[in-house]
C-alpha cells in the first residue's frame, strides 16, 4: 500500500494519489486508458468499504458533499465495465453508487450514503501478485455535527471546476437564428432507465442528433448542441452555453418515466417554465430533473446563485415567457397523435431559466411504457418525430419573423 498524499482541509478530507505501476489486463487491451472492471461493497453501518478493481493505478480525488450525503471520487478518463450498481439492499452506509464520464478526460464515481459519515481512508493499491490495482474508500458513521464540521465552506470547490468554453472568436454573423438543442442528462447521469436497460441519456442524444441533422439540412438555422456525446454537463452550464451562443431558441429533450402507471403514462409532453407547477406530476418531474446535478455529484446552487428564481415576476421576462408558450403550442400542434393526455404543462425547471431565451422542455415519451420505449428506440419513429419538431420550429420562427424580423 502506498498513499502519497493525504490532506486535511477545514472543510473535508480529500486525497490526491500519484499514478503508479502499469498492470496489464485483457480488459484494457481494447481500451484507450485505464479500465474499472469490478466493484463491491463490504462492511456494516459502523464502517463500510467501497472497492473497485482497476487495470492500473490512477490518480484519484475523493471528497464529501451533503444534502444528500454523497462521496465523490474523481478519476481520469476511465472505461467503466463495473456492475451498474448495488443489485440488492443497501449495504452498511452505502445505499447506491453510479459512475460515468463527468467532463472530457474526467470520470466520476458517486456513492450515495444513507447518513452522516467521514471519509476515513481513500487510496489506490498497486497491482501485485496477479491482483489488479484497487481503489478503496473507507467510510465511518458519525453524527451530523461532526460531518458538517468536516465539510468545506464550499465543498464543490474541492472538485475540478466544470465550465463552458467561451464561444468561438470571432462569431461570424450569418443572419440565421441560433437554435440550441439540449439532450438531457449524460455521462455519469443516465436519467431514467427502462426495465430492459434503455437509458434516457442515450435515447435523447440520438434524437437530438437526428433533429440537428434535419435542421442543418434545411439551411435556415445555426444549430448548437449542449452535448454531442456521453458527457455530463451541469444544468447551469447548459443555460450559459445557450446564452453565449446567442440562442434564439432553446429546446431541452428528455424521456419521462412513470412506472406506477405504465399504461396511462404514454406520449409526448411539452413543458414551459412557471413558478408554480401546473400539476403534481409536473412538480415531481421538475424536482427530479433539477436533481440531475446532485446525482452527478455537483453541489446544488443556492437561491442567491440561481438565475432569478421568480423569473416570471419581472416584467422584462414576460416577453420571453410568451415566446416560450408560442413555441410550446407549435410543438404540440405538430405532435398531434403522439401526445400525452395532458400535452402542455409547466414547472420550475432550472434548465429553462434563461431570462432572455425562449425555452421549452420536450419529454418525448415514457420509457416506463413498453409501447413508448419501442418507438423511442426506433429509427423510423425518431426520424418522423424529428421532422415534426422541425416543422414546429419553422412555424415558430415564421410567426416571429412576420412580427419582428431578426
Amino acid at each position: 500500500m502506498c498513499v502519497v498524499g493525504v490532506h486535511l482541509r477545514p472543510a473535508c478530507l480529500f486525497f490526491t494519489l500519484i499514478a503508479g505501476v502499469f498492470f496489464p489486463l485483457a480488459a484494457e487491451a481494447g481500451a484507450k486508458g485505464p479500465v474499472a472492471n469490478d466493484a463491491r461493497v463490504a462492511g456494516d453501518y459502523a464502517r463500510t468499504r467501497f472497492i473497485a478493481d482497476l487495470s492500473r493505478k490512477v490518480d484519484i480525488h475523493a471528497f464529501a458533499l451533503d444534502d444528500p450525503y454523497r462521496v465523490i471520487i474523481d478519476l481520469p478518463d476511465v472505461s467503466f465495465q463495473m456492475p451498474a450498481g448495488l443489485d440488492e439492499e443497501p449495504r452498511g452506509l452505502i445505499k447506491a453508487y453510479r459512475y460515468g464520464l463527468f467532463a472530457p478526460g474526467k470520470s466520476r464515481i458517486v456513492i450515495d450514503v444513507n447518513g452522516p459519515f467521514l471519509i476515513d481512508k481513500a487510496f489506490v493499491l498497486d497491482a501485485r501478485d496477479a491482483q489488479p490495482a484497487r481503489l478503496v474508500v473507507d467510510l465511518v458513521a458519525t453524527d451530523r455535527d461532526k460531518f458538517m464540521k468536516a465539510l468545506p465552506v464550499s465543498p464543490a470547490a474541492q472538485a475540478t471546476p466544470i465550465s463552458v468554453p467561451a464561444p468561438e472568436v470571432p462569431l461570424l454573423p450569418s443572419g440565421k437564428p441560433v437554435v440550441v438543442i439540449d439532450p438531457g442528462h449524460g455521462g455519469i447521469d443516465p436519467g431514467t432507465t427502462s426495465s430492459s436497460g434503455v437509458t434516457e441519456k442515450d435515447v435523447v442524444l440520438a434524437f437530438a442528433k437526428a433533429l440537428r441533422g434535419k435542421l442543418e439540412a434545411g439551411g435556415h438555422y445555426e444549430v448548437q448542441m449542449t452535448r454531442e456525446d456521453d458527457t455530463f454537463l451541469p444544468l447551469r452550464d447548459r443555460v450559459t452555453l445557450a446564452q453565449r451562443k446567442g440562442a434564439s431558441l432553446f429546446l431541452s429533450v428528455h424521456a419521462d418515466s412513470f412506472p406506477e402507471k405504465p399504461a396511462d403514462a404514454k406520449g409526448a409532453t411539452v413543458y414551459t417554465l412557471s413558478e408554480e407547477a401546473s400539476d403534481e406530476e409536473a412538480k415531481e418531474l421538475a424536482a427530479k430533473e433539477n436533481f440531475s446535478d446532485a446525482l452527478a455529484g455537483s453541489e446544488l446552487p443556492s437561491d442567491s446563485d440561481e438565475v432569478v428564481a421568480n423569473i416570471l415576476i419581472d416584467l422584462a421576462q414576460r416577453e420571453t415567457q410568451n415566446r416560450s408558450l408560442v413555441f410550446a403550442r407549435s410543438v404540440v400542434g405538430e405532435l398531434k397523435g403522439n401526445l400525452h393526455s395532458k400535452a402542455m404543462k409547466s414547472g420550475g425547471f432550472r434548465v429553462l431559466k434563461a431570462p432572455d431565451i425562449p425555452s421549452v422542455l420536450l419529454e418525448l415519451g415514457f420509457l416506463s411504457n413498453p409501447d413508448d420505449e419501442k418507438e423511442l428506440t426506433a429509427d423510423g419513429w425518431r426520424d418522423a418525430t424529428a421532422e415534426r419538431v422541425v416543422k414546429a420550429i419553422d412555424g415558430y420562427f415564421a410567426k416571429r419573423l412576420a412580427r419582428n424580423p431578426y
